[in-house]
């Protein structure tokens, strides 16, 4: 079955999605929830990542078409938003790198939404980005999200003392997806 997803450039509309995805089910390998000026300022990045080129980096809300809809006939196909998914640019071991996160909210989980929408954004940075390599840290002790690591194509590269938020290291997992050569895993849409 073709777990059909859809990217859509972030917007000033998405804020409430933000909000979902702060709530503790979906932060709970994160630290925790944000305050909310954290939140209105993760808003304000995500838009402004949005505006700038395309190989800058970009966040995307997950739209998703039900088995069985038929998201092109025009009739008004139901979808949902489940989610979100990006890049960004960053510096890891002295190489210029994108670094892709994502998240699908608590009553999407487990139909493999995650991967599709990673292997759509691999697609994205494919056509537009400038780097070689899409690095993703996931918890050592976020099993989902590896899962979807490796299903998406990426390769595992070791453990590592990651700080997310900012100043607290976490043990996480490095892995890389080179970009421009095959990899494996799932093909964009399936």
């Amino acid at each position: 079955m073709q777990t059909r997803v859809r990217l859509e450039p972030w917007s000033a509309g998405d804020f409430w999605l933000l909000e979902r995805k702060n709530e503790p089910a979906m932060t709970r390998f994160l630290g925790g929830p944000e305050p909310a000026a954290k939140l209105t300022d993760r808003q304000r990045r995500y838009e402004a990542l949005s505006a700038r080129e395309p190989a800058a980096g970009r966040m995307f809300r997950i739209e998703w078409t039900p088995a069985g809809e038929d998201p092109g006939d025009g009739d008004g196909a139901r979808t949902e938003s489940v989610g979100s998914v990006g890049f960004w640019e960053r510096e890891w071991q002295g190489e210029p790198v994108y670094e892709a996160g994502w998240g699908i909210l608590p009553e999407f989980q487990g139909h493999g939404l995650a991967a599709a929408a990673l292997t759509e954004l691999l697609a994205y940075v494919r056509a537009h980005g400038t780097r070689d390599s899409v690095h993703a840290f996931p918890g050592t002790d976020h099993p989902a999200s590896n899962a979807v690591c490796r299903r998406a194509g990426f390769t595992y590269l070791g453990d590592v003392d990651f700080e997310y938020p900012p100043g607290v290291p976490h043990p996480s997992c490095d892995w890389r997806y080179r970009v421009g050569r095959p990899q494996g895993g799932l093909t964009p849409s399936g």
